[in-house]
């Protein structure tokens, strides 16, 4: 029995695409940056209270994690709202292919075109550059000794993920 075709209009795929960016975007970064961004505060007071090694260096070296980790966020956001708007085909077949066959491998989406695009090549390397300076942000306020473990790892994740959902927001409805 042969298949049947779907054409998508653009209308369902824009709003596919959205539908994608708020429940696999939106929605874990949320989640993510309120646990991470009350980790932090939670270790960043524990250090306070417990040993007396809260200074001002303390602060500035956590503002400045989560404001290196708001930046990488922040970029990353941009390059999802390029991507939105040139090829939401994208984001629309991720949809698409998750609600299609939950549990199984699916086929791929015929309709689903590699995203092109001037500097795509460039893109795994931002992306290793923006997670490898989180670490090293991390590595660096500990080593430091202005702050704790626990902090210097979830302030930068906390900054990530509150600046991506600071920058999505009025985008999608």
């Amino acid at each position: 029995m042969p298949k049947l075709v779907t054409v998508w209009r653009k209308d369902d795929i824009l709003s596919q695409a959205k539908h994608y960016v708020r429940s696999y975007i939106l929605l874990p970064s949320g989640i993510l940056g309120l646990v991470c961004m009350l980790g932090g505060i939670g270790g960043l007071g524990y250090q306070f209270v417990t040993g007396g090694s809260y200074t001002w260096n303390t602060f500035v070296a956590s503002s400045g994690l989560l404001i290196l980790g708001g930046l990488c966020g922040a970029a990353q956001t941009v390059y999802h709202r390029h991507l939105l708007s040139t090829v939401p085909e994208v984001f629309a077949a991720r949809m698409r292919a998750i609600v299609s066959r939950p549990g199984k491998k699916g086929k791929a989406d015929p309709q689903h075109e590699e995203v092109r695009h001037t500097g795509r090549a460039l893109v795994p390397f931002a992306y290793v550059i923006g997670a490898g300076s989180l670490f090293a942000g991390s590595i660096w306020a500990f080593q430091s000794g202005w702050v704790e473990a626990i902090p210097a790892v979830l302030m930068p994740w906390a900054g990530f993920y509150w600046g991506k959902l600071l920058l999505w927001r009025g985008i999608v409805h």
